[in-house]
């Protein structure tokens, strides 16, 4: 079973910057494609951004728009999202998660061990 901690969140006004990160077991940044994902209130959980062999990122941009950056750190089995200009809009418990394959998946059906998440609200 892999174990996944995300953290980071908080609370923030809008315009804002949170870095959250999320511990992985050992050995599974680098052999697992690792995504974050984002569910609001009242709303379906949706993907915001993974990355996988190579290093290699894909982004939900309707969501991100430039605005969020993720990046891995195989040596310490973390994988981090920056997140800038935030919008209340951004606000959710925001979700890590791993699958094992090679494609960077965006459907939540694909990834097999979760995080227990981490709240971040965006104040207006």
């Amino acid at each position: 079973q892999v174990m996944l901690v995300e953290s980071g969140g908080g609370s923030v006004q809008a315009g804002g910057s949170l870095r959250l990160s999320c511990a992985a077991s050992e050995g599974t940044v680098s052999n697992h494609v690792m995504g974050w994902f984002r569910q609001a209130p009242g709303k379906e959980r949706e993907f915001v951004a993974a990355t996988g062999y190579g290093g290699g990122t894909r982004y939900n941009e309707d969501v991100v728009k430039g605005r969020f950056t993720l990046f891995r750190d195989i040596a310490k089995d973390t994988v981090n999202l920056q997140m800038n200009s935030l919008k209340p809009e951004d606000t959710a418990v925001y979700f890590c998660a791993c699958a094992r394959g090679f494609e960077l998946y965006t459907t939540r059906r694909m990834y097999t061990d979760w995080g227990q998440g981490t709240q971040v609200t965006v104040s207006s």
